[in-house]
């Protein structure tokens, strides 16, 4: 019970990475506030949460908006205190509109830079003063190893999770003398919704199978799950990550292993 009682939130919930990592905080006996767009898709999760016999609150929250960060932080506290361990992990990849740079949509770069940059930004602003007060906390972002190289097609994503990873290690540096880490996730492809997306645009931009490409996205001939990322999150979460901040760590399936 690594996270007994501490009071998590993890942003982008519903599905994928988000769920796996607030069903991890559970498993580990957290109080774990869930936020996504999808109320259906934050149910399952919270049954999942309760199943383990662990405490679910759902927010159906939109991070497009600039209002949500504030509103959603403050549920958490009305409903069980401070926020303690904060997962930034909700977000919008290349698939939903990829171009090149010189035809790239206006709008949506300006959609995802809110969605994966401003609202962990703003998520931050809101629960940093009480780990403050506490001398306590631990904030996580889920970036992604295109936070480090470029992705073809994906200027807005890649551009967001660069600015992911350095809000990350400019808020490390601020608070490491106050019991506050910040760290970031940086995973490789893997095997969610969103990216399934992305496998079948590249499959039919390259004139070649889903299962091709596939096994192309690694060295190992295969995308990662949600679960083999969360036991990080867990890790990161815990009293033993305490040592530990300003890191951006990869699970790519040995993508940026030789640089």
């Amino acid at each position: 019970m690594l996270l007994k009682d501490q009071v998590c939130l993890v942003t982008g919930a519903g599905r994928g990475i988000g769920r796996s990592i607030a069903v991890s905080f559970a498993r580990e006996g957290a109080k774990v506030a869930i936020t996504a767009r999808s109320a259906g898709e934050l149910a399952e999760t919270a049954a999942e949460i309760k199943s383990l016999g662990a405490s679910a609150l759902s927010i159906t929250a939109d991070l497009e908006d600039a209002t949500a960060p504030a509103k959603i932080v403050q549920q958490v506290r009305a409903a069980w205190g401070p926020v303690q361990v904060l997962v930034n992990n909700a977000g919008i990849g290349s698939s939903a509109d990829p171009q090149p740079v010189v035809s790239f949509d206006d709008a949506f770069w300006e959609r995802t830079l809110r969605i994966n940059l401003t609202a962990p930004y703003l998520l931050c602003k809101q629960v940093l003063p009480e780990m403050q007060r506490a001398r306590a906390g631990r904030i996580i972002m889920v970036a992604s190893i295109n936070g480090k190289i470029g992705a073809l097609h994906g200027a807005a994503y890649t551009a967001s999770k660069h600015g992911v990873l350095g809000l990350m290690r400019t808020l490390a540096m601020e608070v490491v003398q106050e019991g506050i880490t910040v760290n970031a996730i940086c995973p490789g492809p893997v095997h969610t919704a969103m990216n399934d997306k992305r496998i079948a645009y590249d499959a039919a931009r390259r004139g070649v199978s889903v299962e091709q490409i596939v096994a192309g996205t690694t060295p190992m001939g295969r995308r990662l799950e949600p679960d083999e990322i969360a036991p990080l999150a867990v890790y990161l979460a815990s009293a033993g990550s305490s040592g530990m901040t300003g890191q951006a760590i990869n699970i790519d399936g040995g993508v940026l292993m030789t640089g």
